[in-house]
């Protein structure tokens, strides 16, 4: 699962900040601290980095719900030894590249890349239609030809490419002193592709800015993400003080003539943490959509429109449990979901969710089977 680099989040001791500062930013910090209380500059280098690295996995852990019980940190050189070690990556373009700052230069279609060409190709962000998102999927389908790679050809059940993959990986990869990453690939000889998925925490809104107003994020909202990742890791909802979201099912009518419209906002809705209601297509006489709720007070009406965008009515249906609201989306809808907000509308619950504001269609899902690369950006 990646998390974008300048998505806006809590980073203990810093407080809201770029998920990108919470290693460097404490990391610094640190060191400072550790000079100027007379510590050497290598002991307050290692004291920094230690304290960097804790911020981080604090940081993660908090945002996605999910405890973090080993740690590894690949610098770039990385990506250009374990290509290397497993004889090239197989990689797909949709367009043809030539972009000098990070030395991609690359035909359209299906290639493989060696260990430096590797390097180019996970770096661009720079001429890419989504920029730093368009490099996350780059990255991904990498790791997921990568892993293709390693499972198809057997290699954990040789012992000389076994041997090689193990030097690349002491060469370019930190790990945690209680992770032996050796046996833990061994645990993967019988693991299919196919259950190698790749995927991103959703994100609230593309075109945010940090509270000082001094620079362009992305907005996450934590709920959202806890409800994303508790759905793909199969676990229940959750249900606590939290996420608000959580004690109400949305049932979504599509009362216009846009195909596909219910499902693509019900979807969404589930990401931001809703109980997933039932989808239906229903023409009702009214210009404007509306939620329907047991009263016009109710919580969760006013949080989903406030999800929504906010400019939608609420109306009162007594018929209605406490619990439960009902959403009517007609041609004027414009919010969350909407053609003019996302470019798509269905696909597969498993898959990136698009951003809210941008009009840019999702990825399709990035699993390490043998079907071939993913064609990318």
């Amino acid at each position: 699962m990646s998390i974008p680099r300048d998505s806006y989040v809590d980073v203990p001791g810093l407080g809201k900040s770029k998920i990108n500062a919470a290693y460097g930013a404490t990391r610094e910090e640190v060191r400072i601290k550790e000079v100027e209380a007379g510590e050497s500059e290598a002991d307050a280098e290692e004291a920094g980095t230690k304290a960097g690295r804790r911020a981080l996995i604090e940081t993660v852990a908090n945002l996605t719900g999910v405890s973090v019980d080993h740690y590894a940190e690949v610098g770039l050189l990385g990506f250009a030894l374990l290509t290397d070690a497993v004889g090239g990556v197989d990689v797909c373009l949709k367009h043809a590249v030539s972009e000098p700052l990070s030395g991609a230069r690359f035909r359209k279609g299906r290639q493989t890349l060696d260990g430096p060409q590797a390097l180019s190709f996970v770096r661009q962000r720079h001429g890419l239609p989504r920029g730093d998102l368009d490099r996350i999927t780059r990255q991904q389908v990498y790791m997921a030809s990568l892993a293709q790679k390693i499972l198809s050809s057997q290699t954990l059940t040789d012992a000389g490419k076994l041997s090689e993959l193990q030097n690349a990986v002491s060469r370019s990869v930190m790990l945690d002193d209680g992770w032996d990453v050796i046996g833990f690939a061994e645990q993967l000889k019988d693991l299919s592709g196919g259950n190698v998925k790749f995927t991103t925490i959703p994100i609230a809104d593309d075109q945010a800015w940090s509270d000082d107003g001094t620079q362009s994020v992305l907005g996450i909202d934590t709920a959202q993400v806890h409800s994303y990742v508790d759905r793909l890791l199969g676990n229940k909802p959750t249900t606590d003080s939290e996420n608000p979201r959580a004690g109400y099912t949305v049932d979504v009518v599509n009362a216009g003539t846009v195909e596909g419209l219910a499902g693509n906002v019900s979807r969404l809705l589930t990401d931001r943490g809703y109980q997933r209601g039932e989808t239906s297509t229903k023409p009702m006489n009214e210009f404007d959509s509306i939620v329907y709720a047991k009263s016009k007070d109710s919580d969760g009406a006013k949080q989903l429109v406030k999800d929504l965008g906010g400019a939608v009515e609420i109306r009162e249906d007594p018929s209605l449990p406490d619990d439960k609201l009902k959403l009517a989306l007609t041609n004027t809808y414009t919010g969350v979901g909407s053609v003019v907000n996302t470019g798509d509308q269905g696909g597969d619950s498993t898959q990136e969710s698009p951003s809210t504001t941008s009009s840019a269609p999702k990825q399709p899902v990035i699993k390490a089977d043998g079907n071939g690369p993913v064609c990318v950006n």
